[in-house]
């Protein structure tokens, strides 16, 4: 009979220390979910009000600098501003990454350097995709590129 106590106590132990394992885990997981939603809502606004000029803005020459790798917003960015971009006859637009390339000096950088993301654009009845040069190290005011309109 003694025995048997023993193991019961210490199979109650094993459950409590599985309970509390199982909440801490609940509670860090919705702490996660919380701070993921705060990020969303803080994320400042990316905003165009103009058509560039230049032809070159948007290559790898002279890219789009949307900023926000020092908020870990970049992609986030990336995102916001080609979701504000539309065809040359307002349609609506398609995007992919394609790859990241083009080492340059920056001070948000790690270790001083960061790298291009470049996009795949597409939009109906366009002959060959376009493709954007996009720096979410830094920011500056933000264009549609020559031929693209803005949503």
């Amino acid at each position: 009979m003694y025995r048997s106590n023993i193991f019961y106590i210490l199979r109650e132990k094993s459950a409590m220390k599985h309970t509390f394992t199982l909440l801490l885990e609940l509670v860090l997981l919705a702490s996660c979910a919380t701070t993921q939603k705060a990020q969303i809502q803080d994320n400042g606004p990316i905003e165009i009000t103009k058509i560039s000029e230049d032809a070159t803005y948007g290559s790898e020459k002279n890219p789009i600098l949307v900023g926000g790798v020092a908020d870990s917003k970049g992609p986030q960015n990336e995102r916001a501003y080609l979701d504000l971009l539309a065809g040359p006859e307002g349609q609506k637009i398609t995007y992919d990454r394609v790859k990241s390339c083009c080492s340059f000096s920056t001070e948000r950088g790690f270790m001083g350097k960061g790298l291009l993301d470049v996009y795949k654009i597409t939009y109906q009845g366009q002959k060959e995709p376009i493709y954007l040069y996009i720096n979410m190290y830094d920011y500056q005011t933000l264009y549609a590129p020559v031929g693209f309109t803005i949503r």
